[in-house]
């Protein structure tokens, strides 16, 4: 495998930062190497300044989209650490539809809007909406929206397709919720048009503006922060309060804190999990 030296890591780190906000520490030049080396060979590169070059006179930006995808391939699956999708049916729903209920005009549907931030290959979107279907059972009284972005083009129309392999069907799901659920189509695993309706999925930078997004009940933003530097990571979460809703819920990674970054959030305890709301 080719290697990357100090000069060619330090342009890199800032065009990565520059286009996806990720932040590459010197310690992570493997990344580079191990994540954009096939690049090389697809654009006749023969060194990793080689196709920075490339990269940046390429008026269609597609190599930089294929940067972005081989860079911001993250590590997902169903139902990932669980406790928060518990919370979510035991707490956080039954909480929000209650309120909504009781200020619900009659026979007027009650919104809900979930969004899923650096949803990659959806699986986090998919759990959220099978935890929907769970919880609630008839969702005709309810008008739901649980809408996964990502700044991958890659990971976002695989979401979309909503097909899984066996190996990631099993990280995560029961057999009983394959069984419900999915249904196998050419050696995948196809979501059901059930759960699939409740989704939608956009190509978004998060360290671009929250343009038209309209306000959400629920927010998650699990192990995203965590890739931006300190200054970006406030940045990013002043742009979610301003379009959560009043009695919103805010769900990020269990190894992840805002205390220092978010001052206008408050932490709520449940069980082994915690959600955030804004201060009153």
């Amino acid at each position: 495998m080719l290697e990357v030296d100090q000069t060619e890591f330090r342009l890199w780190a800032r065009y990565v930062y520059d286009i996806s906000g990720i932040s590459l520490e010197p310690a992570k030049s493997y990344l580079i190497e191990s994540r954009l080396g096939p690049l090389l060979n697809e654009y006749a590169c023969r060194k990793f300044s080689d196709l920075y070059q490339k990269s940046k006179m390429d008026s269609t930006r597609t190599i930089e989209k294929r940067i972005i995808d081989q860079i911001t391939t993250n590590e997902t699956f169903f139902f990932r650490d669980n406790a928060p999708f518990e919370m979510l049916k035991y707490k956080i729903l039954p909480d929000i539809v209650d309120r909504k209920t009781q200020n619900a005009f009659s026979n007027s549907p009650i919104s809900l809007r979930i969004w899923s931030a650096g949803c990659s290959t959806g699986q986090e979107v998919y759990s959220i909406a099978i935890a929907l279907q769970e919880i609630l059972g008839d969702l005709n009284p309810y008008n739901v929206t649980v809408l996964g972005t990502d700044i991958s083009s890659l990971a976002i129309a695989r979401a979309s397709q909503g097909m899984y392999s066996r190996f990631e069907m099993d990280r995560g799901l029961t057999s009983e919720r394959m069984e419900r659920y999915f249904v196998p189509e050419g050696g995948m695993w196809k979501v059901k048009d059930e759960i699939r309706s409740l989704a939608t999925f956009k190509k978004m930078n998060l360290m671009q503006p929250f343009l038209g997004l309209g306000k959400f009940d629920i927010i998650f933003c699990r192990n995203v922060a965590i890739y931006f530097m300190m200054d970006d990571r406030k940045k990013l979460f002043r742009h979610i309060e301003d379009i959560l809703a009043a009695d919103g819920c805010l769900i990020i990674g269990s190894t992840e804190s805002l205390t220092g970054i978010a001052p206008r959030f408050e932490p709520k305890r449940h069980l082994r999990s915690v959600f955030y709301q804004l201060k009153k």
